[in-house]
This record gives structure tokens, C-alpha cells and sequence, in this order.
């Protein structure tokens, strides 16, 4: 919850003082580049330490990077502090990530991951409609964002609280007690190169996140397209959430699709299509249902991703698989936050999302014809490590 605050707070505080998308952007290439820098030695220390005691520095590491943006906030300093804590945030995200993933895929059954990974998945999706929608409310009531960031920094605290609480089971998995070199430390790359399955559905949700820039400009519609203002902002942030919740609680309760695979790029698909729904429309019923349609959607396609990435790992290599996967999806939005911010400065923020739409119709097609292997996926169900 607190990094999807942190996100709708963040865009609104940067575009009122700069009133610039390209400053937006810069804030993406901050967030990506310890991304891009530090995945895999995250990924490396997922396998290799106790996978609670990272999650407890990933905190750290984020909780400081939230007081940071509170008080630089409250000294209305340069707008180079801000980049400067998101970059510290980025790390504490690519350490939870790696950390995260790997310890839910060890104390899962291979037989249940697609149900439990569908139920996790609810429960962020349910703290992303939280987040944005309190983040929006502390912007419009306060008319400032020092308020959500000190809300932020004060929940990065509690949660910093309850890591230290867990009691570790996590144990050293077999194939990890050699020393560590460069090709243990690029094991989740090749894995996934060498998995076809994994590479097909890794670089739909790459290339799907990467241009479609609808998220990162919310706060450019906000204000300037569909003149709803902050509180307006958070309903927008929350409409993805929403449409997740909805479609992860059917998930949960339905049986497995008998062709995962096509179910997913149909969904995408899908996706692709709502969001040039969004990017046309001025009317703000009609962007909150295609942005909640984008969210439901877009929720098949994370649980077949996130179940086919940890049903086809061996459990030594979970740790730096789930590190690699993440830079092809979380770490992507950042990515794609600097292309919006650059694009609908070059061009305009209707023609750069729907332009975005369009290519992940296009994207969807590349992908069918290039890897038989998701197209084909088995029940998810069925699947062995």
C-alpha cells in the first residue's frame, strides 16, 4: 500500500511544482536505474540468505528512502532530493521483491501455487486500491503532499515492525552452498532465456508495461484532461485495483482455465484495448471503468506470469529468477513512466496512451506466433517444478 501511495503522491507533488511530464519521467529513470543495477545481487542474496532477514532490510532500506521524501518535502527543496530518494526507494523494492517471492514459492505446494499466488496477488491488489484512494484524500484535504508522505513514511515504519516480528523458517535450499561467481550470480537470466515458456510470458508483461504509459500520466489526466484534481486522482489510481479485486476473487473460486495460456493473451489483449478506451475519453465515469476493466484484465495475466515463473524454477534458483522477472514487470513501470514522460512531451499524453494501446494489440500478436509455448500453456494446476 505504501508504494502505490508513495507513487500517486509523488506524480501529483513533482508535476504541481514543475508542471512538466518530462519531470515525471525523470522520476521512472531514478526508480530504474538501482533496478536495472542491483537485480541481480538481489536475486543472488535471495538464494543464498535467510529470505526474512532481507525482507527486514528491504524495509529499512524503503522506510528511509519515505522519511527522506518527507523531509525534503517539508524543505521544499530541489527537485534533484526527489530523485535522489526515489533511487533509495528503488533498492528497497528490488531487495522485497527478490526476498518475497522466493520465500512464498518454498512454503507453497507446486498443486496450490496458482491459487495462493492468486490470493496474495488479491491482498496487494486490495492495499493498491487502498493506498491511492487515502493518498488522494491527504492531497485534497491538506493541499499539500507533506501529509501523504509523512502517511508513508509512518507505514513503511509499522510494516519495518512487523518484518522484525516473523519468525524465520527459511532454510538454505540444496544448490546454493557453492561459492557464489558469475554464473550463479546469472543463473535467473539464463533460466529464463532458456525456458521458453518463462521468456514468453516475462517479455509480454515487459513490452505490455513498457508503452503503455496510462498509469504514470494519471496525474496530467488529473488535472489537465479531466479536470478532477487530486481526489479525482486517487479514484483513478484505485479504478485498476478495483477491477483486480474483482477479477482475482473470481480466479480464486473458479477452476483452472483449461488453456491458461490463451486465456492470458486474450486478456492482454483486452488490456491493450480499454487502455485506448482511456486515452480517448474526457469523460471521467468512462476513464474509471476502463481503468478498472484494465485492472481486471491485466490481474489474469499477473497470476499466469507469476505461477508459470515459479512452477517452472527449481527451488535453489527462485531467489534470482523472481529478482530477474521482477526487472521484466515491476521494475518496467518505472521504465515506462519515463517513456510517458517523454513521449507526451514530444507528442501528447492522449496520442502517447493510446498509442500504447495499440502496441500491446500488436504485442500480444508477436508474442502468440513467436512462442508456441504460451499459447499452449497447460492447466496451471497441473504443472511440476
Amino acid at each position: 500500500m505504501t508504494v502505490k501511495m508513495q507513487v500517486v503522491v509523488l506524480g501529483w507533488d513533482i508535476y504541481e511544482r514543475t508542471g512538466s511530464a518530462v519531470a515525471i519521467g525523470w522520476v521512472g529513470i531514478a526508480q530504474f536505474v538501482p533496478s536495472l543495477l542491483f537485480f541481480l545481487p538481489a536475486g543472488q542474496l535471495a538464494d543464498r540468505c535467510d529470505r526474512r532477514t532481507l525482507l527486514v532490510a528491504s524495509f529499512a532500506v524503503s522506510g528511509a528512502a519515505a522519511f527522506l521524501f518527507a523531509f525534503v518535502a517539508m524543505a521544499d527543496a530541489a527537485i534533484g532530493w526527489f530523485y535522489l530518494a526515489g533511487f533509495t526507494l528503488s533498492i528497497g523494492q528490488v531487495l522485497n521483491r527478490a526476498s518475497r517471492m522466493a520465500l512464498l514459492a518454498s512454503v507453497v505446494p507446486t498443486t496450490m501455487l496458482s491459487t495462493a499466488i492468486t490470493w496474495t496477488t488479491s491482498a496487494s491488489q486490495i492495499a493498491t486500491f487502498i493506498g491511492p484512494a487515502l493518498a488522494g484524500l491527504l492531497l485534497a484535504a491538506s493541499g499539500s503532499a507533506i501529509a501523504g508522505y509523512w502517511t508513508v513514511a509512518t507505514l513503511n515504519a509499522l510494516a519495518l515492525i512487523m518484518a522484525l516480528r516473523i519468525r524465520s523458517r527459511d532454510r538454505p535450499t540444496p544448490g546454493n552452498n557453492a561459492a557464489g561467481g558469475l554464473g550463479h550470480l546469472l543463473g535467473g537470466l539464463v533460466h529464463i532465456w532458456k525456458t521458453r515458456v518463462i521468456l514468453g510470458v516475462c517479455s509480454l508483461d515487459l513490452l505490455m508495461v513498457v508503452f503503455t504509459g496510462a498509469m504514470a500520466l494519471l496525474p496530467v489526466y488529473a488535472k489537465d484532461i479531466l479536470h478532477v484534481g487530486p481526489s479525482g486522482l486517487g479514484l483513478l489510481a484505485s479504478a485498476p485495483a478495483i477491477g483486480a479485486i474483482t477479477m482475482l476473487l473470481l480466479l480464486g473460486h473458479m477452476r483452472p482455465a483449461r488453456r491458461p495460456g490463451v486465456q492470458m493473451l486474450w486478456a492482454i489483449a483486452g488490456y491493450g484495448a480499454c487502455t485506448v478506451i482511456f486515452g480517448l475519453t474526457t469523460n471521467f465515469l468512462l476513464s474509471l471503468a476502463a481503468l478498472a476493466a484494465m485492472g481486471s484484465l491485466n490481474s489474469i495475466g499477473v497470476v499466469t506470469r507469476q505461477t508459470v515463473v515459479q512452477a517452472h524454477t527449481p527451488a535453489h534458483m527462485r531467489g534470482r529468477v523472481a529478482s530477474a522477472s521482477g526487472l521484466f514487470s515491476n521494475a518496467s513501470t518505472e521504465l515506462a513512466q519515463a517513456e510517458a514522460g517523454l513521449m507526451a512531451t514530444l507528442s501528447s499524453p492522449v496520442i502517447t496512451v493510446v498509442c500504447g494501446g495499440l502496441f500491446t494489440l500488436l504485442c500480444v500478436a508477436l508474442i502468440a506466433r513467436g512462442f508456441p509455448s504460451v499459447r499452449d500453456l497447460k492447466p496451471l494446476a497441473s504443472i511440476r517444478a
